[in-house]
Parts: structure tokens; C-alpha cells; sequence
């Protein structure tokens, strides 16, 4: 199907993702759901990450984040983890 959405990893993401706790694993999954299927859904709270250009920010939770690049149709997920982590990138 045309324009459907895919997600891809950056080699590093998978050790950042096996580093968080298992209530955490399932609400980014959760999360990543809604990116493939709406990410205009209000929970994943998109927008830009000043820091790096051309990346972007959904939230997993309140504490958590992901950030991301937007290749054509793929969403290249490159690092998960909580905020105050986030914010030395």
C-alpha cells in the first residue's frame, strides 16, 4: 500500500530500548503504535528536538521519550529513555 508508515532502528536504538522497564517497553509500544497508525494522536505529543536537526520527540509517558527521524514513509527510531537523559543529547 502506497504511503503506508514503517518504523526502522538506528543500530544503537535496541540497547536503549532493552535498558527500560517492562511498563515502560509496553507503553512504547503502545506509543508506537499510534505513531504508525496516528501520530497526531495528543498522548504522543510530537514535535521537534531543537538540539539535533531533523530529529523529532513523541513522548512514551510523562517521563519517558523517544526520539525519532522521518525518512519518506519510515519512522527511524534512534533513542528512548526518560527526560532528564534526553536533555544531555
Amino acid at each position: 500500500m502506497p504511503g503506508e508508515r514503517k518504523i526502522a532502528k538506528d543500530d544503537d536504538f535496541d540497547k536503549y530500548y532493552e535498558a527500560l522497564p517492562g511498563h515502560i517497553k509496553r507503553k512504547f509500544e503502545k506509543q508506537v503504535r499510534f505513531l504508525l497508525t496516528n501520530p497526531k494522536h495528543p498522548s504522543l505529543k510530537i514535535h521537534r528536538f531543537e538540539s539535533i536537526k531533523g530529529v523529532w520527540e513523541f513522548y512514551v509517558d510523562d517521563y519517558y521519550r523517544c526520539l525519532f527521524s522521518i525518512e519518506s514513509n519510515t519512522y527511524i527510531l534512534k533513542w528512548v529513555g526518560t527526560h532528564p537523559q534526553m536533555e544531555r543529547k
